[in-house]
């Protein structure tokens, strides 16, 4: 765990105590099972996004990305009857070409991040608009889907299984982050493209790698929030997504200029949120309020951020000049 992730953990922990100190109900069984559960579902994309801003890129598509997939998930096994395992591997395929064309866009078309995403935006927020009228896409009444139920909204010894899926998650991206050549590969592009290049390394496939790995995860999280809402609201459904994923990964130690952060801290980034969250509503703070207090720790987040670079960058010289002098 680095430096960065024990102080978020410790933050974590001081506000989470305050909390109980103004209200105990923040510790019920209740309350932690469904922060869990929140903390699942926005946990999973949030470490997409972490990819994505490793490259120095940003992904503003998460949310609509969510409300199309969830608008076709549902549609595939309430209104097709296609059973659910095809179902999932269609939106996670779906998902994969939407995240490759990201990344060919941005990378063999040289597009900004910023503006391919922002498309992304509008386009599948239309598109699921369009496709169902503005109507809701849900469930016919009655329709029980035990399995995949199960798999999504369910619990093990009190635990979500969106709670579990993001842990299984947040292993396997830990291991090809910080365990793996394409994670290296990642900083190294993160850190400085050209110099990356110049070094062998294909930068357009690392980049490209980043948003397939990105949308992939968002395919599965559009999954989960379907299944938990039961219904999809084409003009509502995931708005601001992607600014909940972007607060999550910068909290964690992510840096917007790129070649920063860690797994572990993106997903403490997400368990922070959620309980900012939680403290709205259990102090009785109006939820109107919620985006002030995201658009505050973002904020607070990033001149922290800044902060740090400039501490490290005073140190490094600090460092260089004593070692020259010393060798002088």
């Amino acid at each position: 765990m680095q430096k960065k992730d024990m102080g978020l953990a410790v933050l974590i922990i001081v506000v989470g105590f305050v909390v109980y100190l103004r209200n105990p109900l923040f510790l019920s069984p209740i309350n932690l099972a469904n922060t869990a559960n929140l903390i699942g579902l926005f946990g999973l994309f949030a470490i997409g996004q972490g990819f994505v801003i490793m490259t120095g890129g940003i992904d503003l598509s998460v949310g609509s990305m969510i409300a199309l997939l969830g608008v076709i998930f549902v549609e595939l096994i309430g209104k097709y009857a296609v059973p659910w395992p095809i179902a999932m591997l269609a939106i996670i395929c779906i998902g994969a070409m939407l995240g490759l064309a990201h990344g060919l866009l941005i990378t063999k078309l040289k597009m900004q991040p910023f503006v391919v995403t922002l498309c992304g935006l509008l386009i599948y927020r239309g598109i699921a608009r369009g496709y169902t009228g503005e109507a809701t896409a849900g469930f016919p009444f009655g329709a029980s889907f035990p399995e995949v139920e199960w798999l999504t909204v369910g619990r093990t010894l009190g635990i979500p299984h969106s709670f579990i899926a993001m842990l299984l998650a947040g292993l396997i991206c830990w291991i090809i982050l910080h365990r793996s050549v394409y994670g290296r590969h990642l900083y190294a592009v993160g850190k400085n493209e050209d110099a990356a290049r110049y070094s062998g390394i294909r930068t357009d496939r690392v980049i490209i790698g980043a948003y397939l790995i990105c949308a992939v995860l968002t395919a599965i999280a559009a999954i989960y929030f379907a299944m938990f809402t039961r219904s999809v609201q084409p003009s509502s459904h995931g708005n601001f997504y992607e600014l909940y994923a972007i607060a999550a990964a910068v909290l964690g130690g992510f840096s917007l200029r790129g070649g920063e952060g860690s797994i572990i801290g993106v997903m403490l980034g997400a368990l922070l949120l959620q309980e900012l969250q939680n403290l709205v509503n259990l102090l009785g703070i109006p939820s109107s309020l919620n985006f002030a207090v995201m658009g505050a720790v973002i904020l607070l987040g990033v001149l922290a951020d800044q902060q740090f670079e400039r501490y490290r960058q005073r140190t490094r010289i600090k460092k260089t000049q004593l070692l020259g002098e010393s060798t002088g």
